[in-house]
Order: structure tokens, then sequence, then C-alpha cells
């Protein structure tokens, strides 16, 4: 937007080039979005305090999570979605198609966590709308999106799946294409939600993620750098760093708040959106493995629930004291903010074997 009405005065300023540089624009939306989710937290979490928009806790939980984070507000992803979208629509390129479709993932994905959460506030139960319902409307909003990116997307390479250490190994998904990049969407958005359960666990993760693809996006998007690593180059996914900067300031900023001990939480309005737009960024790059390295903290959380619940159906037993599985950790003693801190120092290692993978074929 803003970006756009700039370019037209290039010719008369020329001051004006520095913005074709997504470099320097990627700079402009982390600092955007991280103003905003500063400037509008404390009274967001003043309005929701007093409009009692309050997460509601789990029964079956640790026991000091009733004591301590009952009457915390909760819906922050919506500080996070404002700083995000309103960075995104200054500086990025909004003819770029696939920004428009991170755009359309986040915001989509945001408005069906917004309802799951109204829903839990407004029956006062950690139980939203059915996870039948959820992960259903979660398949149609992405098919729909990847639908029409397919349309307008022309590269042959688009459908193929490529696995990181190797040069050549590439598999054509052809028709499966559309199911598999829906299962990494709707997948990345439910191991995310399932992270999201203690003060500031989903936050850093996901920032380091989108710092993952901020740098990836940028080396796909950029021929001489893809020629370098050996990695495919894709025209116009650089503008994709933009979004990943906007969702690391975004974070950042309502990190601030989300802190130990939190004022705010990010409730299913941040940590759907955010997880389908991580897995929406690892389908333009074709980089959806690596999502898996970098991402692998939520992916050990998806699979803590997934174990427990085939465990327990099968056999009558648990693995796990409590899934996912951060809550097994602290049922065995350890203060949250052990588990979160160490829990990031996972995320960190993964963070850096998944980048080394660019290097490493």
């Amino acid at each position: 937007m803003l970006y756009e009405l700039l370019l037209n005065y290039v010719e008369s300023f020329s001051f004006l080039n520095v913005f074709k540089y997504i470099t320097f624009r990627t700079g402009l939306a982390f600092f955007t979005s991280l103003l905003i989710a500063l400037l509008i937290g404390g009274p967001f979490i003043k309005l929701f305090s007093n409009r009692k928009i309050f997460n509601p806790i789990r029964n079956d939980g640790p026991s000091d999570h009733i004591i301590k984070k009952i009457g915390t507000p909760t819906m922050g992803g919506v500080v996070i979605l404002l700083g995000l979208i309103v960075s995104v629509l200054l500086w990025a390129d909004l003819k770029n198609v696939y920004i428009l479709f991170c755009l359309y993932i986040v915001v989509s994905f945001g408005i069906l966590g917004a309802y799951d959460d109204y829903k839990k506030i407004k029956n006062i139960s950690s139980e939203g709308i059915s996870s039948k319902f959820k992960i259903m409307m979660q398949i149609v909003l992405a098919l729909t999106g990847l639908v029409v990116l397919t349309y307008f997307v022309e590269y042959e390479e688009f459908k193929n799946l490529y696995f990181p250490f190797f040069k050549n190994l590439v598999i054509n998904l052809g028709w499966f294409f559309i199911p598999f990049s829906i299962f990494v969407i709707v997948g990345s958005s439910n191991a995310v939600n399932l992270t999201d359960g203690l003060d500031g666990l989903a936050t850093v993760p996901v920032i380091l993620v989108a710092g993952c693809f901020a740098f990836i996006s940028y080396v796909t998007g950029n021929i001489f750098f893809s020629e370098y690593l050996q990695i495919l180059y894709i025209e116009g996914t650089g503008e994709i760093s933009i979004f990943c900067a906007a969702i690391i300031g975004a974070c950042l900023g309502f990190l601030w708040f989300n802190a130990p001990p939190a004022k705010i939480f990010m409730g299913d309005t941040g940590s759907l959106s955010l997880g389908g737009s991580l897995g929406a960024m690892s389908i333009i790059t074709k980089h959806e493995i690596v999502l898996a390295i970098t991402g692998g903290l939520f992916v050990l959380e998806a699979l803590s629930v997934l174990v427990q619940v085939i465990s327990f159906k099968l056999t009558g037993r648990r693995i796990f004291k409590m899934a996912p599985v951060h809550h097994h950790f602290e049922k065995k003693g350890w203060p949250e903010s052990t588990v979160v801190i160490r829990f990031w120092i996972i995320s960190i290692i993964l963070a850096v074997i998944g980048l080394a993978t660019l290097k490493l074929r």
C-alpha cells in the first residue's frame, strides 16, 4: 500500500529507491509490527480485562494453573494480527500472489481461532468449537487458498517435494500436492495451537521459525544466492521475508506482555493463524520438510497428544502424565519457567539445524 505509493515518486525523489530493496522493507516491517504491538498491547489488556474476556483454565491441568492463570485475558492474538497485517499492508508488494496467500491464511485462520476463543469465553469452558468442526473448517480454508494459489503459480517445480541434505532427491507429488499442502498448513496450525499452553512457550519458537523462513524466502527469491546454495530459485518469494519480519516484530511486541507471568494469552486467535502461516510459507518456498525440523518443538507437542490418545484407546494406559508434553514435565515437578526456557533451547537448536540444511546438500 504505502510501498506502491512511494514507488510512484521514485523518479522525482531518487532517495525513495531504497524502498525497492527487500531488506530495507523487511526492517521496516519488523519495527512497524513491533511498535504497533507494543502500543496497543496495554490498552487491549485493559479492555479485555474490563469486559472479562478471560482464559478458561483446563480442570485437569496442573493445579497451580487454576490459581495463577485464572482471570488472565485471552485473545491476545488480536494484538499480533493487527501488528502483522498492518505492517504487511504497508511495506509488502500487494500484487505478489505469495503475500496475498499468506495474508489469506493468517486472516481466515485468525477468524476461525477468534470464533473458538469466543465460544470458550461465552461458555466459560476450556472447550470451544468441536475439534471435528475446527479441523473441517481448516481444511476448507486451506483448500480454497491452495486452489487459487495453484491457478496463479506457473512454475513446474511448484508440485515437487524437496528433501534437505540431498541435492537431487525430488518427488513430484502431482495430484497429491493439494492434500499434502493441506496437511502441512492444518498440521502446522494445530501443532502451534497445542504448544501454546504456557507463558511464552509458543511465541519464541514461532519467532525462531519465522526468522529461519525470512532467510530461506530471501535466498530462494534471489537467483544468485539460490544458485550458490543449490536450492530452487522461485521468483517473487523474497517478499515473504517481509511477512516473516512482521511476524517476528508482532510476536516480540506481544511477548512483552506474554512473558511469565503472562498478562494476556495468545488464544486460538493467534496460535491457529500463526501456525497456518508458517505452513503456508514452507509450501511457497518448497521447504516443507525444513519446517518440520525448525518447528520440531511443535511436531513433538503434536505427536505427544497423538501418542497419548492412541495409547489410551488401545491399551487404556497413558504414556505421559498429561498431554501435550509440556504439561507432562509440569506434572513431574518442573517449574513452568524451567519448562519454557528448556523448550526454547530445544527450538534454538532445531532452528540452527534447519538452517544448516541449506548448505549441507
